[in-house]
């Protein structure tokens, strides 16, 4: 694999994840995202799941129909596979209705940017976001990048619920909550857009390497 800063490691004995380098980049995640469809095409016979994260790709597989020797050889034949290879991406538009009770952190953001409310939800909406990987519940994407301006840490302590809906940001990402559970982000609006509709024959509205704009809209018609 030469001098690239790309790798093969076991996760256990029945999963191998080629990790293309360290930094959180739309590029590194455009490569992964187009390795994953390239194993897509490949035969699944003995493949259980193939998995995309920020800068990775994970292929879980059937130990017992398949050598790790040989997903690793198919692993590194793609480690160059340039992000062209990989499909059109979607973009999908998200209304969200930004602070009041929908979004009840977003005047604390707007404090510690130091940027007035308008300018937050400027700054958010101006933006068009990757979806880097999904994970942490169903339908979650975790989306990037913010502004810098936006940058803002975790909540010291999670709230124990965070309604369906939520937009969130922290560090230099924004997400959708897609169901009510814990959470640590900060909320500065809602959105109606279902994200996780398990009786759908595609449950999941987003995928990794699709691109997400916000839409500033007056209200929210789902009500509180």
């Amino acid at each position: 694999m030469g001098t690239r800063d790309v790798r093969v490691v076991a996760n256990g004995d029945g999963a191998l994840t080629l990790e293309l380098g360290e930094a959180v980049d739309p590029d590194l995640n455009a490569r992964a995202v187009a390795i994953a469809r390239e194993l897509e095409t490949d035969d699944q016979s003995g493949i259980a799941d193939i998995v995309v994260a920020y800068r990775s790709v994970t292929v879980y597989f059937d130990a017992d129909r398949l050598s790790a020797s040989d997903v690793a050889a198919r692993l590194e034949a793609l480690a160059d596979t340039p992000p062209s290879r990989g499909p059109m991406s979607r973009l999908v538009t998200i209304p969200v209705c930004y602070g009041g009770d929908e979004g009840p952190d977003l005047e604390d953001v707007a404090r510690v940017t130091g940027l007035d409310v308008a300018t937050v939800i400027a700054r958010h909406t101006a933006r068009i976001y990757r979806v880097f990987m999904m994970g942490f519940s169903p339908g979650f994407a975790y989306l990037g990048v913010t502004d810098e301006a936006l940058r803002v840490p975790r909540l010291p302590v999670p709230r124990r619920t965070v309604p369906a809906g939520s937009i969130g940001v922290a560090d230099r990402q924004t997400c959708v909550y897609p169901s009510a559970t814990p959470g640590g982000w900060h909320i500065i609006g809602r959105s109606w857009t279902p994200l996780f509709v398990p009786d759908r024959r595609q449950p999941f509205l987003l995928d990794a390497g699709d691109r997400v704009r916000f839409e500033a809209v007056a209200a929210w018609p789902g009500g509180g």
